[in-house]
């Protein structure tokens, strides 16, 4: 097994839809360049319904997906984070934990999927939606070469990148 040289922290809120989606989409677009994780500040216990089937249809395993506390990201024997990004309004106002090693901080605020009304037909839209705006967000940083990169340069190159369609 490799050892992932840039590992990313998708932060929000309840760490059950938009996190578990962008850890997802890291991990299936490059599994040998990042290793992604998800967290919040509340987590609600488990995955939304809505983020599982997504990830069923696109044909990514959903049983290690869980939701969980981003203090498992801040104590000894936590991976090490080079990037953590919210993913939520909420979580970027929040008083994030301080992760050892001082990680790149970015917001790529999106509406959350899960607030959807109108049946499982319009959640599974907004699920889509939000996957295509994290996607487009995840291809763009792998499209840099953020690991050379000074930190001044791509601090900037990923509050561009929170701008993208769809930003909240």
């Amino acid at each position: 097994m490799t050892v992932a040289a840039f590992n990313i922290l998708v932060l929000c809120t309840g760490n059950s839809a938009r996190s578990i989606l962008g850890e997802a989409i890291f991990n299936h677009l490059a599994q040998w360049r990042v290793q992604a994780f998800s967290a919040g500040s509340k987590p609600k216990g488990v995955p939304h319904p809505g983020a599982l089937r997504l990830l069923a249809r696109r044909s990514i395993d959903t049983a290690g997906f869980r939701s969980k506390s981003w203090n498992e990201f801040t104590g000894p024997g936590a991976p090490h984070i080079d990037l953590a990004i919210t993913v939520c309004g909420n979580a970027a106002g929040e008083a994030c934990p301080v992760f050892p090693g001082t990680p790149l901080r970015a917001h790529w605020g999106l509406v959350d999927p899960a607030d959807v009304a109108g049946g499982e037909a319009s959640e599974d839209a907004a699920f889509e939606d939000t996957w295509r705006w994290l996607e487009m967000r995840a291809k763009a940083l792998l499209a840099l070469p953020f690991e050379t990169m000074d930190r001044e340069a791509l601090t900037a190159t990923l509050a561009a990148i929170g701008q993208m369609e769809g930003a909240a």
